[in-house]
Parts: C-alpha cells; sequence; structure tokens
C-alpha cells in the first residue's frame, strides 16, 4: 500500500531529526577511511538513504540507532574501497603535463585513426579498396586511376562512390570518436 503525504512527512522528519543528531559524528566516522571529503559525503547521504527505508524496523527496534548507522557506514565504505580497487587508477593530469602530453595525444590519436582505416578499409571488397588506395594514398583523379587499374573511368568513379559511402557507414563521425 502506498504511503501518503501525511504518512510520509513523519518518516522526513524523522530522517531529519536523525540528520541532525548524528551527521557530524558520522562525517568524522568515514572520513578515516575515505580519500576525500566527497566520497565521504557520499557514503553519509548514503547511510541516511538506507536509514530512511528502514525507518519501520529501526523505530520498531529498542537499541540505540547510532551503531547501526556507524554499522552501515563502515560496509558502504568498505565497498567503495574494494570498488576502488576493483576499477583501474585515474590520474589527473597537472595544468604543465597536460601541455605535455598534447604532442603524445595527438600521436596516440593518429595510431587510433590509423587502426580504425585499417579496419573500415578490410570491410570493402577489394575492388573498392583498389579504387580507394589509389586515390588517396598514390594519388591521382579518377581518370589516372581508371587508367592505371585497367578499368573504365566511369566504373572507377562509381566503385570510389560506393567506397566512400561504406566507409561513412563504418568509420564514426570525429567528433562521436573523441567523446567514448
Amino acid at each position: 500500500m502506498p504511503q501518503t503525504c501525511l504518512e510520509a512527512a513523519p518518516a522526513d522528519d524523522l530522517v531529519s531529526d536523525l540528520y541532525a543528531a548524528h551527521a557530524r559524528a558520522l562525517r568524522g566516522y568515514v572520513e578515516r577511511y575515505c580519500r576525500d571529503s566527497a566520497a565521504a559525503e557520499d557514503i553519509v547521504q548514503e547511510t541516511f538513504i538506507r536509514a530512511w527505508r528502514h525507518l519501520p524496523q529501526l523505530s520498531e527496534d529498542d537499541r540505540p540507532i547510532r551503531p547501526w548507522l556507524f554499522h552501515v557506514a563502515r560496509n558502504l565504505a568498505t565497498d567503495a574501497e574494494r570498488a576502488a580497487r576493483a576499477r583501474p587508477v585515474s590520474v589527473t593530469l597537472e595544468s604543465g603535463a597536460l601541455a605535455q602530453s598534447g604532442h603524445e595525444d595527438a600521436a596516440l590519436d593518429q595510431v587510433l585513426d590509423r587502426r580504425l582505416l585499417e579496419r573500415a578499409l578490410q570491410q570493402l571488397s577489394p575492388a573498392h579498396r583498389r579504387v580507394v588506395v589509389e586515390t588517396f594514398y598514390i594519388g591521382g583523379g579518377t581518370g589516372a586511376v581508371a587508367d592505371h587499374l585497367g578499368i573504365p573511368t566511369g566504373t572507377a568513379r562509381s566503385r570510389l562512390h560506393y567506397a566512400l559511402r561504406a566507409l561513412r557507414r563504418e568509420l564514426p563521425e570525429p567528433d562521436a570518436r573523441r567523446l567514448r
């Protein structure tokens, strides 16, 4: 049965009272286990959310609530620590390091772009791939490419058109790729 606003109001008041009475001590306790104050604040907030969810059980119990809050907070801190160990280490760059890494980022982008293009070219038929390679890597217009490959100019244009259309489908948009 859903709670009405009148039934929810006392619960909100109770959680507000709990927060006022225990948040400062709980935050001090949690900060011993967290790397930064933002993570500690997240754990404190999550602890009070769980207290709000368990209000019926907590209000029926005669035991003090502070040990329960500290126990939940410690479990959340332990879970956060385990999750952090399972994730790769994140590194923040200093502004000077960011300027130095610009060249390395550009080189990495070139390598990644080259790999993406290689994979996309592999998806083309050999005839389409040859026209693209001849046109863009060896150079020359479609007439010169057609002569070099021994095919009619219209065929070279058609193959180039369909090859480029297939490459557009295979390759991500430049801005979308960088957002990943």
